[in-house]
């Protein structure tokens, strides 16, 4: 319990930078199912300043050039095997279908993503020309916020639309770059994939042992495109999960649950992991970070529902109070503030980063100035 109290800590710490990015515009991308930790091969492809796709030629020494897809970079023409370097397990050179490398401008060197077809060249062009550079970056800080993205609520949109049938695409680079983005998409802009996706797919997806690794993605899109048979299949497997306290995939789950049943299941997600005293950390934790992307997403939960059921998280859960501070400043949910006022008048509160949260809060709030006068300094 100490460890994932730590854990849950440090969390609290790196959340506190989007403080610094509460006011700014730009989309925050699913923290369910993407981590910063892991760079997918879109995010290269939209830092590379050039991309092309080459092909081993005669000469086992050269790549030739055989389709641009992003920069400018003479078609056909070569590049030498020294100048690419490949991660481990990446080909370096193919006699069969390209490669798809990328570089900036600053380098001579080149990066294999992998092999892809030549037909693919189209796509990952519109793909490279999504990302038209609208977004706000993220403030130069230290630690950065989880899944802060650069693209715009627009570019988001276009981005999905585009990958969203290259999912599990025969062509597997194609299948990683798609799923990758829609990973790492803001729920609000999976959303509008509902027309696009076919439920019984997606089912079989998740069911997939290969595909265990995306199964919180695919989870939260079959919320998206799923009805009444999968509501109830997603509640079997959610009970399943409550019962072993696993939380694996609770999270994914319980988004999905309320994508396909509204607001009214909130009395539920209360019941069961605030006022449910057996309900693990990890149990917590889940049903937080689902009403972090649903109320992220202010849809078929709208957000003012999901500020109602963190206030009711803070009160019946008070020395887990600071869990959702970050949150509510970074939404302007100022209506906490006396809540928060009272905690930490109370010392309900032991936690020093959860402390550091709620008076991060506090001092952002516009009406803590008379309520907030006596609040305690954080040590």
């Amino acid at each position: 319990m100490a460890t994932r109290m730590r854990s849950r800590a440090m969390r609290l710490i790196f959340s506190a930078g989007f403080l610094v990015l509460a006011f700014v515009g730009g989309s925050h991308a699913c923290a369910i199912c993407f981590s910063l930790v892991v760079i997918t091969p879109g995010q290269k492809l939209d830092s590379a300043d050039q991309a092309v796709l080459a092909i081993q030629s005669g000469d086992p020494s050269w790549l030739r050039i055989v389709a641009v897809v992003k920069g400018n970079v003479p078609v056909y023409d070569v590049i030498e095997q020294s100048a690419l370097s490949a991660p481990p397990g990446e080909p370096r050179s193919s006699r069969g279908k390209p490669l798809l490398l990328i570089r900036s401008d600053l380098s001579e060197n080149w990066t294999s993503l992998g092999e892809i077809g030549v037909e693919y060249a189209d796509w990952l062009r519109q793909l490279a020309a999504s990302n038209r550079g609208g977004g706000v970056s993220p403030a130069r800080i230290w630690p950065q916020p989880l899944a802060v993205s650069h693209l715009t609520d627009g570019e988001w949109l276009e981005r999905v639309r585009l990958v969203a049938r290259y999912l599990e695409d025969p062509e597997p680079l194609a299948a990683e770059i798609a799923f990758g983005e829609v990973a790492r998409a803001p729920h609000s802009a999976r959303r509008t994939l509902g027309r696009q996706l076919d439920a019984a797919t997606i089912a079989r997806w998740i069911d997939d042992p290969e595909l265990a690794p995306r199964r919180a993605a695919y989870t939260m899109l079959l919320g998206i495109a799923g009805g009444p048979q999968d509501a109830l299949e997603i509640e079997r497997r959610i009970d399943e999960a409550l019962l072993a306290q696993d939380a694996t995939n609770l999270s994914a789950m319980l988004v999905a649950d309320l994508e396909l049943r509204g607001s009214s299941r909130l009395d539920w997600l209360k019941a069961t992991f605030f006022a449910d005293r057996k309900r693990t950390l990890p149990e917590i934790d889940a049903a937080l970070l689902a009403l972090s992307v649903l109320g992220e997403a202010d849809a078929t939960v709208p957000r003012e529902k999901v500020i109602e059921t963190y206030r009711y998280f803070i009160a019946v859960r008070k020395p887990m109070a600071g869990f959702v501070a970050m949150e509510l400043a970074r939404w302007q949910a100022w209506d906490a503030t006396a809540d928060y006022v009272d905690i930490i008048r109370s010392k309900a509160v032991k936690d020093p980063a959860g402390q550091f949260a709620i008076l991060s809060y506090l001092k952002s709030s516009p009406i803590a100035v008379e309520q907030a006068a006596s609040v305690p300094a954080a040590e």
